[in-house]
């Protein structure tokens, strides 16, 4: 099975909008690389994410930039936990 959305740059993208909801089931597919690649594209999303600074009045801006990094940083969180569960 390869990565939903076709890429995992793309899927982190879905992730952090919101259009991917991620269980752990969203991993059961994925091998060791694809899964590494989907990390790393993720903490690439995170970073690029925490450098776009919304002006400090702007609270709609603030925080859908939080919803951003809060789905992101669940989603690897749960991807962290399912490979040590299935110790991959």
């Amino acid at each position: 099975m390869a990565i939903p959305g076709g890429s995992a740059f793309g899927y982190a993208r879905d992730i952090a909008e919101g259009f991917q909801v991620v269980t752990e089931r969203s991993f059961k597919g994925l091998t060791r690389p694809e899964m590494d690649q989907l990390a790393f594209e993720i903490d690439r999303a995170l970073r690029e994410i925490r450098g776009d600074q919304p002006a400090v009045d702007d609270l709609p801006m603030i925080q859908a930039k939080n919803r951003k990094i809060q789905r992101l940083n669940g989603a690897l969180t749960m991807m962290r936990s399912y490979r040590q569960k299935v110790k991959i």
